[in-house]
């Protein structure tokens, strides 16, 4: 059984998350892919099989040789990320699409592994300044984080024309309607993608 996947992008704290988390909750025909990782486990509330798969970095690294990822990613030293193709058939075999919430590296090597069968949508803000300030907002960043991160995002939205699809997130509800049009239409074969990105 071969499913769909749909693609949420986006540097951090542009809302894909909160996009991805609206189409799941509309939606009972998707199915969320839980990727795999090195870290640890935060706290007693993420879950083995729910939040991630966490693996060592021997497994992890037996996985890669095992050809078992669609794609995967050391993001730092020892820190690997990554989706295992044993996650996206589970979801296939359960009858569902599957929804990727990835960065913008893992996206573009998910868009390639799926080709066709794959919608990919890069979440953009509607500025710069406007990304500080919900990261600001947050309180979580000290000045020294907040400049590495916006310098990643500056990086980030270059590639942004590689995707299928740009959804301006200036407005969250109009941005959740966006996302349930563009799901159901590609669904249903009827989006134009002759020129890409489209943007919405």
């Amino acid at each position: 059984m071969k499913g769909k996947a749909i693609i949420f992008c986006a540097p951090s704290g542009s809302g894909k998350t909160t996009l991805v988390k609206h189409l799941l909750s509309q939606y009972s025909n998707l199915g969320f892919s839980i990727s795999a990782c090195t870290r640890d486990k935060r706290g007693r509330n993420e879950i083995h099989g729910k939040d991630y798969y966490f693996l060592s970095i021997e497994e992890f690294q037996e996985n890669i040789r095992a050809n078992a990822f669609v794609e995967w990613e050391e993001v730092y030293p020892g820190g690997y990320y990554g989706t295992l193709k044993s996650e996206v058939e589970r979801l296939w075999n359960e009858g569902k699409n599957v929804i990727f919430d990835v960065d913008v590296k893992g996206g573009l090597k998910l868009k390639e592994y799926f080709g066709e069968d794959a919608l990919a949508i890069f979440v953009k803000v509607p500025s710069i300044e406007e990304l500080e300030a919900r990261l600001r907002s947050r309180g979580t960043e000290t000045e020294e984080s907040l400049s590495k991160r916006l310098y990643k995002v500056k990086f980030e939205m270059s590639f942004q024309d590689k995707f299928d699809v740009v959804l301006l997130n200036d407005n969250l509800e109009e941005s959740q309607e966006k996302a349930e049009n563009l799901y159901t239409t590609f669904l249903e074969g009827n989006l134009n993608l002759d020129e890409k990105p489209l943007r919405v």
